[in-house]
């Protein structure tokens, strides 16, 4: 038979689309042509492919081969084709059973000689042939865990060109398979065993004094809300950051498989643990680009930052020193929860809604208050590269000063450790989801304004507050809302049905500064 054919994967974003790989052989002078809208990688998967062939103890065609990737139209790029394009053309030669190859789906890079090298993108892959209906999929023993995540597949791995020939001879696999028949419960991961953990999330009781800070923080992880921690350097704001993603919810089966997607496709998925099932942290440098933190590169543009913390915390710290235009990009994920990059190449669509939290000093010298040599000018310029649209997106802004030596004591071996505050949380976000069941939204951050404004108004006597903040223009109409926002978090978090005088106040308290009330009040 010199006709061929078996499955890949075509990867747009974290989208994956079935790709027919057909190869025939036939008479005339030797030569290898690719054809369907490969790029440079795929076009020189040919001479990776001979050289596996022929070292993997295989007889190499001396025809004309002419190997077609469909649809046409579907640009394909990267090295995961190798494999499929190397067994397509044995089976065309006849030396593995063509039937063995209708419903499989082969995804590898090769070695030239013979070694199937893991490739990035290979859980979104699977993905997308589970939705398409076909059963087993071939993937790199390095790509093997993170394939087996998947239910209701059959995952075969392999190490080498000559294992897949082998097995689809009809000799036994040396390579583990990985089958699920359905979904089970827990994490699993190949073995229907739950992962390993890891190590506990930093301490929140670590973080002395500022109460009003780890107040704020506990408010931004029950509501899903932005925040903004200004004060000078030592002070706490980067243990504060890090001490957020413990106190948000583990992550759902599905929400796990969104987020590792995006790492697989970004090729920062750990080998050894495959999924990530808590909320993602990600703190890129003051002199990242905008493409490091909205997303972008050559070709086909790859995740960013924002993407990387999808249903997790972005943290910038020093954020006025980022440039401007990197800060700005993250306006629209911010509104939207997605980022849609066009290039020429095509538009790709990542998943982007995670919590921003911003740290800065109040002034270029960074120094205390009383040591501060800045001028009022200079001050003012240093903060205003936070453009106003970015900061009224923020829900939450807290201004930190040094802990007193009173404060410090106080707070000695007293302060909440982040299970007892995550415990809070969870029931916040377990009363949040309840109410807004009907709505399709799972957080009070995620409420859209009109919403809010028609269903989910405060009692009136509260509503008054953010009527004079708006009258004296220290509220814009996109702060009110996220004012209503923050106190019906405050609502969920003391278990109240309605926010009232107590929770407005605190919430205009954390938007607008000012003394925040005891949240205890009546």
């Amino acid at each position: 038979m010199t006709l061929a054919r078996t499955w890949a994967v075509a990867l747009t974003g974290v989208h994956g689309r079935l790709v027919r790989v057909e190869a025939d052989i036939t008479d005339g002078l030797p030569g290898f042509a690719i054809v369907g809208l490969p790029d440079t990688a795929v076009v020189e998967s040919r001479d990776r492919a001979r050289a596996a062939v022929l070292n993997s103890g295989e007889p190499c065609p001396s025809r004309r081969i002419t190997l077609n990737l469909s649809p046409a139209s579907v640009p394909k790029r990267g090295s995961a084709y190798d494999l499929a394009v190397a067994i397509t053309v044995l089976a065309a030669a006849g030396a593995v059973p063509p039937d063995s190859l209708v419903d499989l789906v082969v995804i590898g890079e090769l070695g030239l000689d013979g070694r199937v090298r893991p490739v990035p993108g290979v859980l979104p892959i699977v993905l997308a042939v589970a939705h398409a209906g076909l059963g087993t999929v071939v993937v790199p023993s390095g790509n093997g865990a993170e394939a087996q995540l998947v239910d209701s597949l059959e995952v075969r791995t392999v190490g080498s060109l000559g294992e897949l020939v082998a097995g689809l001879r009809g000799q036994r696999w040396t390579g583990p398979l990985g089958y699920r028949s359905g979904p089970e419960p827990g994490w699993g991961h190949g073995a229907g065993e739950p992962l390993a953990l890891p190590g506990p999330p930093p301490d929140l009781a670590d973080v002395a004094g500022q109460a009003v800070a780890r107040r704020a923080l506990e408010v931004a992880a029950a509501g899903g809300h932005h925040l903004f921690l200004l004060g000078p350097p030592g002070v706490g704001k980067t243990m504060l950051a890090e001490r957020l993603p413990g106190l948000l919810p583990r992550l759902r089966r599905d929400e796990a498989l969104e987020v590792s997607a995006i790492h697989s496709v970004a090729g920062t998925l750990p080998s050894d643990r495959p999924l990530v099932d808590r909320a993602p942290y990600a703190s890129p440098h003051h002199t990242a680009s905008v493409s490091a933190l909205v997303g972008g590169g050559s070709g086909l543009a790859r995740p960013g930052a924002c993407s990387l913390a999808h249903r997790g915390v972005l943290f910038l710290d020093e954020a006025p020193e980022f440039a401007r235009p990197a800060l700005d990009g993250l306006r629209q994920p911010l509104e939207s929860g997605r980022v849609v990059l066009s290039r020429a190449q095509g538009t790709v669509v990542y998943p982007a809604m995670f919590q921003l939290v911003l740290a800065a000093n109040p002034c270029p010298c960074g120094a205390a208050a009383a040591a501060c040599t800045c001028t009022p000018d200079s001050r003012r310029r240093y903060l205003a590269r936070l453009s106003g649209p970015l900061l009224d997106r923020v829900d939450l802004r807290v201004e930190l000063g040094a802990p007193s030596r009173s404060e410090l004591l106080a707070d000695l071996g007293v302060a909440e450790p982040t299970q007892l505050v995550a415990a809070r949380v969870a029931e916040a976000r377990d009363r949040a989801r309840r109410a807004l069941a009907d709505s399709g939204y799972q957080t009070r951050a995620g409420m859209p304004g009109v919403q809010l404004r028609r269903h989910w108004r405060p009692e009136p006597r509260a509503l008054v507050l953010v009527e004079v903040a708006l009258a004296r223009g220290r509220l814009t109409a996109r702060g009110a809302d996220r004012v209503l926002r923050v106190a019906w978090t405050l609502a969920d978090l003391a278990g109240r049905g309605r926010p009232g005088v107590a929770e407005v106040g605190e919430a205009l308290a954390l938007r607008i500064g000012g003394p925040v009330p005891s949240h205890g009040a009546a």
